[in-house]
């Protein structure tokens, strides 16, 4: 089973952009002049990133294992589709983000002020205006930890950047209850056309009352 609203929220976090943030919480410690400067580069360089597709590997806690494939375009559309045998794929066309269902032909939608994966697609990310409560720098990897409050409650999030490319390749997501979700990406490719129609749901698709999925 694929824990929907558990990735929604582990996504919206990994490319926090520069929408409003919370007040920040205070590191335990001042960032370096390195660690300044790559958190710099990486924020201007993942703006810079305007379409991109390529794999997932999602990893619950219980090492449950969920690959598929993503695609993105900035701003305010990404599509998420499951591996088979799941039936499922996340979308968002601008207006809000939906659960489809390929087999029922089906959708439910989430209000796209309501889940902070509308930070993911935004045009510019500065991760210096996410609420930032860690930094390391080891082993060719800068991983940034942040706190945000979500419509499930305070999640943490630690995203982990490939020093020489500038590149997010895997976060890990601490969900209100403990439990743990890694999100890795993998055969990226950046500057691809993408389809309009990966961003829309089927005209045969009826919506349902997420409430009774």
């Amino acid at each position: 089973m694929i824990r929907r609203d558990v990735m929604l929220l582990g996504l919206s976090v990994a490319l926090a952009s520069a929408m409003p943030a919370l007040p920040a919480l205070a590191l335990d410690r001042a960032l370096t002049p390195q660690e300044q400067q790559l958190i710099t580069d990486i924020s201007a360089h993942n703006s810079a990133i305007r379409t991109m597709v390529g794999r997932f590997l999602q990893i619950d806690t219980s090492g449950g294992r969920t690959e598929g494939t993503f695609f993105l375009e900035r701003p305010d559309k990404v599509r998420f589709r499951y591996n088979p045998p799941s039936r499922e794929e996340i979308v968002s066309v601008g207006r809000g983000f939906y659960v489809l269902n390929r087999q029922e032909e089906t959708y439910y939608a989430y209000p796209q002020d309501s889940i902070p994966l509308r930070q993911f697609l935004g045009d510019r990310i500065n991760l210096f205006e996410a609420n930032l409560v860690d930094v390391t720098n080891s082993d060719g990897y800068l991983s940034v930890t942040l706190i945000d409050e979500t419509m499930a409650g305070t999640v943490q999030v630690s995203l982990i950047f490939d020093v020489e490319t500038k590149d997010l390749v895997q976060w890990s997501l601490v969900e209100p209850s403990g439990a743990e979700l890694t999100f890795s990406l993998y055969d990226v490719e950046k500057g691809v056309d993408i389809p309009r129609a990966f961003f829309s749901i089927p005209a045969t698709y009826k919506s349902v009352d997420p409430a009774k999925r």
